[in-house]
């Protein structure tokens, strides 16, 4: 009994040295469990687990899995030589994939598909060795309908560009040739409004006396600019796919012709501000603290 005790001792205590093994230069080598203990971090006890793969002499190979502190999964990511390279998967804390696709050099060539939190697909990309977005392109509401579906060449729209709101209705066909749109030829529709059964005439409402009252005639209040389609003329606020300010001002034709575009890195951070005037570009806006 002694000698079996003994046995799983040396055993366990081998486990524990392969995963945290270095080699003759102290670089890290083999199997890995790196936890709060080993690299403090925010809302991580010192026993719980960040992340955990395998090293080659200091840098990360092969699939590497990173933890929310709950001990949920964060995401799945391929590495070659201490890189991102080849497949990776991230995951909302509830359990459901965010983002699938590949890595290579800090593109994602191919195939790139994003999800909402509720399981629903919301993009789904082309990507080219470049990094560029070629071939068909997709977007979609969170309730599973289709937004919009075009065809990009060289990171570019290039043709026909369809639109659709959540109920399945067409809200628009935009044709573009090398990224810039043709608004003569585009069109844009509003959305088919369900019919609504005719409601019964109320009972008429009478004084005291019998006397039929009569309703107050107040004046209607002035519309709010900007409620409801996007007609591309006039004052609008437009949108991204992250409900962020994507351009804001005078359009005309559908295209800007006074105002501002804000520009996004892949993490939604602002980081950049394009001023225009007369439908050209005249310069970039200040990004203070309180836009970040």
């Amino acid at each position: 009994m002694r000698t079996f005790i003994t046995l799983i001792f040396i055993l366990t205590a081998s486990f524990v040295l392969a995963q945290s093994q270095t080699n003759e230069g102290g670089r890290r080598i083999g199997y890995w469990k790196v936890t709060g203990a080993d690299k403090p971090t925010p809302g991580f006890s010192e026993s719980a687990v960040i992340e955990e793969g395998e090293y080659d002499a200091g840098r990360k190979i092969g699939v590497w899995k990173t933890y929310y502190p709950s001990g949920k999964i964060k995401n799945e990511i391929s590495y070659e030589g201490g890189r991102p390279k080849g497949p990776y998967t991230t995951y909302y804390e509830n359990g459901q994939i965010e983002e699938k696709g590949n890595w290579s050099l800090n593109k994602n060539p191919g195939k790139f598909t994003r999800y909402y939190s509720n399981g629903q697909v919301q993009q789904e990309f082309n990507f080219d060795e470049t990094g560029k977005r070629n071939g068909e392109q997709k977007y979609f509401h969170e309730n599973g309908q289709l937004m919009m579906i075009g065809n990009w060449n060289g990171g570019k729209e290039d043709g026909e560009v369809k639109e659709y709101y959540d109920n399945g209705d067409l809200k628009s066909v935009r044709v573009f040739n090398g990224g810039k749109m043709d608004a003569a030829a585009s069109q844009f529709k509003e959305p088919t409004k369900p019919e609504v059964a005719p409601k019964p005439e109320p009972e008429p409402v009478k004084t005291t006396d019998n006397k039929v009252k009569t309703a107050e005639t107040v004046q209607k209040a002035e519309s709010i600019p900007n409620i409801g389609y996007f007609d591309g003329n006039g004052q609008h606020t437009l949108y991204n796919k992250n409900r962020q300010i994507s351009h804001k001002g005078v359009f005309k034709n559908g295209q800007l012709l006074d105002g501002k575009v804000y520009r996004y890195n892949r993490d939604g951070i602002l980081v950049k501000i394009e001023v225009y005037s007369g439908g050209s570009y005249v310069g970039d806006g200040v990004i203070t603290d309180d836009m970040k």
